[in-house]
């Protein structure tokens, strides 16, 4: 007796040796397998590779040392800390008093016993063989046991003396330097050789350079002090090591002292929750991911790996189909001599069976060889090293079971179908009178009007993305059991048609088995490309609309705030020199204090100014109560009066964007009127009289004047800003033209000519210039424009208004390219099922005289038949979930501007626009260009003629 161990025992061996027989559609269906799987498998290993283990993590945040100790600002007021020593709160209730704030000395509060290694890290700019690149500088001693995993030495060595530097891979391909070279820092006389090349394990890309501590952040903080050149304050950790390690008690310990710990050992034990004090605040420790986002993160994942499985079904069903029809015959001698139905379809699962476990070998293999090939090509992408090659294999059998069943899937179908056939359907070749269902296209129906209306529901009732993207992925869903019909439909056009694209539409109504799926698979790629292109076009119209320049389009302006803008005047010549000029506005700003004080007054003897704004003109949403100057200025209105507050002049934002100014006030005369293409002839005569030029009305009183306020003493101004009261100073009285209030200043709220500034008495330092130009300036000449800049040892800011660009133009193209090659390549595979299938009808072709040429066309228009109809019905329903998602976000954008007028921020919103833009460029070239395309491309790699065969027995 035959057991089920032995009939599937023996299916399997017929199963390979038909797979073996017919090597191009087993390679065929292998590939589309096994591809997948490849992806997968790679991803994974990346993924597992580059997740590091807690040990590895530790090597390279705290290298050797047992512990990191960091002071985090508080005065050393005691602390409490989350154990990775990534949260950390002060001890107390500030509420209403000042936050704690002031140094540590972490030495003081150090254990016995342990010995410590100071890691310093700041920045400067240092000069390089192009310029001046800003470089973080880190002042360790790294050759020590305990720095030991935080650099990675890749050629050279690490400093050992105070005029020596290591410096990172990335910094040294930047700079144009190499090892050996002489390296010098701005504002710094003394140069460094760089004695070795590192890299940092988690950070690829990051230009730093080493230095013994004290070697260059000291000195050349004096030298950049001494210059009147800003700096950076450095930041200091402790590097810590101790018997025994820092446990979760001596971390307690030493929080008590206002020090925060990352500690190895408790990183490897950590405590439990109830021992961690800062889990104890209320809202603390609640950061576990909730239970419905775990379980909408594994649905979106379902769903795209049940996609992924429908599409490559979709595809590889036609194939086994047709396989199974190719050895009809034996399947036939099979139930000739005993075999029943169910060892019919035994054979063709079996031969899924086969297909799929070698492509799950082939894809995992492929998958492993992949990844370890572009490991470094990985590591750079993602900017830091693997931890391991981490192989999970259990992980990676799962992903070779999903090639087993989607292997079996795909020939289930088939496997029915060639069981149902009787034995003497099967051995002489006839197929018999095929029916299409009639069930399927009612059921495909009612799920396309039903999925539609969940999506307009899901848009227009409530503001779930998830409703709208279930609702479409139903419809689309519905459309594709919908697609056998569909096809028949597109059959009765082929009355029309010349001869070869007649037979290629009828042999496609006719097999619609092998059409079908391969059409449905077409429209599931072009559906989603349109949907993403659709939603992308329609946000890039969003984007553009929302977009604020900076300056007119093509305008170009420099800034330089630096010591007495004594660099001011050669930028604005380098400006002029290499870019296309037009016309050419200087500016200054208002100083107050030192000729050498920065735009914002900091530092000894600087000061600053205020624009005064009338007590009448002030906005009563923003006006603050002296005597309550923590209470929210709004809370006090209603909603009604919120929402009427809101279309306020006086409380209107005046043009936003532009180039940022102290206050909005620069100094400049009637060129920068032509520069921001204001055309205000009243604007130019006030100018050349010495008044001001305002362009938010807030700042003029109700005598037609605006006040500037000179701040001498900083420390009396916030003092009183505190108590709700004004700044002590001198205030400057200025004549002024109110400029209309639909003008775009680009940011600025008023233009002081150089006379005012004059008769006023008060002092004016270079800041830079605004220029239009001729053309927009080239690529080339931004670059050299950069160069040129860099060498003057400046702090440039300088900014070229391009207009609104798009990101998404790649986007779509990309997009539209990937739905061509899955068009092309699913048009492609059906086409060759269709010739394998078709063998019989073109050699009665060619016998009753047919040219050869007919092969070729045929072919090609087969390949355009099944491309054409999935683009035609994707593109359909591709639009669908893009219009969904699109109101449905119109009526968040809706719900926050309403909530913005209640709150009493209207005035700084503006109503949505949120458009729905059909991307014709993209679906014209689906429509148009991929069907042509594929159609050429399967002609030309056709044969024009068979090869010649005897006639069958009968």
């Amino acid at each position: 007796m035959i057991t089920w161990y032995h009939s599937w025992r023996a299916a399997i061996r017929i199963a390979r040796r038909d797979a073996w027989r017919f090597k191009g559609r087993s390679f065929l269906v292998l590939a589309m397998i096994a591809l997948p799987i490849l992806g997968v498998s790679a991803a994974d290993v990346t993924l597992r590779s580059a997740e590091l283990s807690t040990e590895q993590g530790l090597e390279r945040s705290l290298g050797g040392a047992d512990a990191r100790l960091t002071d985090p600002g508080l005065g050393g007021v005691p602390v409490k800390q989350s154990p990775d020593a990534e949260s950390y709160v002060p001890v107390g209730d500030f509420d209403g008093k000042p936050w704690p704030e002031g140094r540590t000395d972490i030495r003081k509060v150090l254990p016995a016993g342990a010995k410590f290694l100071t890691d310093s890290i700041g920045s400067a700019k240092l000069r390089t063989t192009h310029g001046l690149l800003n470089t973080e500088i880190r002042e360790l001693k790294a050759s020590d046991p305990m720095a030991k995993g935080l650099l990675a030495v890749d050629r050279g060595r690490l400093p050992q003396k105070a005029d020596e530097v290591a410096a990172t891979t990335h910094f040294l391909e930047s700079s144009g330097l190499k090892v050996g070279s002489a390296l010098a820092a701005r504002g710094l006389d003394r140069e460094y050789k760089i004695v070795g090349a590192y890299e940092l394990p988690g950070s690829l890309k990051t230009d730093q350079v080493n230095a013994l501590p004290g070697a260059v952040l000291a000195p050349l903080g004096k030298a950049l002090e001494k210059a009147g050149l800003p700096g950076s304050e450095p930041s200091t950790t402790h590097l810590v090591s101790l018997a025994g390690g820092f446990t979760w008690n001596m971390v307690k310990e030493v929080n008590a002292k206002g020090v925060t710990v990352n500690s190895r050992v408790v990183a490897l034990d950590p405590p439990a929750r109830s021992e961690v004090p800062i889990y104890q605040e209320e809202g603390w420790g609640d950061f576990e991911e909730s239970t419905a986002a775990k379980a909408a993160a594994l649905a979106a994942v379902g769903t795209v790996v049940g996609l992924a499985m429908l599409e490559i079904c979709l595809l590889a069903g036609p194939a086994f189909a047709v396989g199974a029809r190719r050895s009809r015959r034996q399947l036939g001698l099979v139930g000739a001599n005993g075999g029943d139905r169910r060892h019919i379809r035994a054979i063709v699962l079996a031969g899924g069976l086969v297909i799929g476990v070698a492509a799950a070998v082939v894809g995992t293999i492929l998958g492993l060889l992949l990844t370890f090939a572009l490991r470094p090509l990985l590591e750079d992408y993602m900017g830091k090293r693997f931890g391991s090659f981490d192989i999970r294999p259990l992980e990676l059998l799962g992903i070779g079971l999903l090639a087993v069943v989607t292997g079996l899937m795909a020939a289930i179908v088939p496997a029915i179908t060639s069981s149902r056939q009787t034995v003497l359907a099967s051995l002489t070749g006839r197929r018999g009178v095929r029916k299409s269902s009639r069930v399927l296209p009612v059921i495909g129906l009612i799920a396309v009007i039903l999925g539609a209306a969940v999506a307009l529901y899901g848009s227009t009732m409530t503001d779930q993305f998830i409703v709208v993207a279930g609702g479409s992925a139903l419809a689309e869903l519905g459309v594709v059991a919908l697609t056998p019909a569909l096809v028949g439909l597109f059959g009765r056009t082929g009355r029309i048609l010349p001869l070869s694209p007649r037979l290629a539409l009828r042999d496609a109504v006719r097999n619609r088995g092998r059409t079908a799926p391969a059409v449905a698979a077409v429209l599931a790629a072009v559906a989603g490309t349109v949907a993403v292109a659709t939603y992308a076009a329609s946000a890039d119209a969003q984007g553009e609309a929302q977009y604020t320049a900076r300056l007119p389009y093509g305008a170009v302006s420099v800034m330089l705030d630096e010591a007495g803008g004594r660099d001011v005047p050669s930028v604005r010549a380098t400006v002029q020199k290499l870019l296309p000029i037009d016309v050419r506005a200087d500016v200054d700003r208002i100083s107050v204090g030192k000729p050498n004080c920065p735009m914002y007054g900091d530092g000894e003897g600087c000061g600053r100014y205020e624009v005064v704004v009338p007590t009448a003109n002030e906005c009563p949403l923003w006006k603050t109560d002296p005597a309550r100057p923590d209470e929210d200025p709004a809370a006090k209105f209603s909603k009604a009066e919120r929402r009427k507050l809101g279309d306020d002049w006086r409380c209107k934002e005046v043009g936003g964007g532009g180039v940022y100014a102290d206050s909005g006030v620069l100094v400049g005369d009637a060129k920068l009127l032509k520069v921001l293409k204001i055309d205000d002839a009243e604007a130019e005569k006030a100018l050349a009289a010495g008044q001001i030029v305002s362009f938010d009305k807030r700042n003029v009183d109700a005598k037609g004047k605006i006040g500037i306020r000179l701040v001498t003493d900083i420390k009396a101004a916030d003092a009183a800003s505190e108590k709700g009261k004004e700044a002590p100073g001198e205030i400057k009285s200025f004549g002024v033209h109110q400029a209309a209030a639909e003008t775009n200043s680009y940011g600025i709220a008023m233009i002081v000519p150089p006379a005012a500034v004059k008769a006023s008495g008060m002092a004016t330092v270079p800041l830079g210039a605004y220029f239009s130009t001729d053309k927009m300036p080239s690529s080339e000449q931004r670059q050299r424009l950069s160069g040129e800049l860099d060498k003057t040892g400046s702090d440039v800011s300088l900014n070229i208004e391009e207009g609104y660009t798009s990101d998404n133009s790649i986007i779509l193209l990309a997009l539209t390219v990937f739905a061509g090659l899955i068009t092309i390549g699913a048009a492609g595979i059906a086409t060759g099922l269709a010739q394998a299938d078709a063998e019989a009808d073109l050699k009665t072709l060619a016998a009753v005289g047919a040219p050869p040429r007919v092969r070729r066309t045929l072919s090609g228009f087969q390949c355009g038949v099944v491309a054409a109809m999935g683009v035609l019905l994707g593109s359909a329903a591709g639009v669908l979930p893009a219009i969904g998602l699109r109101l449905t976000e119109k009526r968040q954008q809706l719900k926050w501007y309403q909530d913005a007028l209640d709150q009493g921020f209207g005035s700084m919103q503006t109503p949505p626009h949120v458009p729905i833009i059909v991307p014709w460029a993209t679906l014209a070239a689906l429509l148009v260009a991929v069907p042509v395309g594929a159609a050429i491309l399967a002609a030309l790699v056709t044969r024009s003629r068979g090869a010649l065969s005897r006639r069958a027995a009968t």
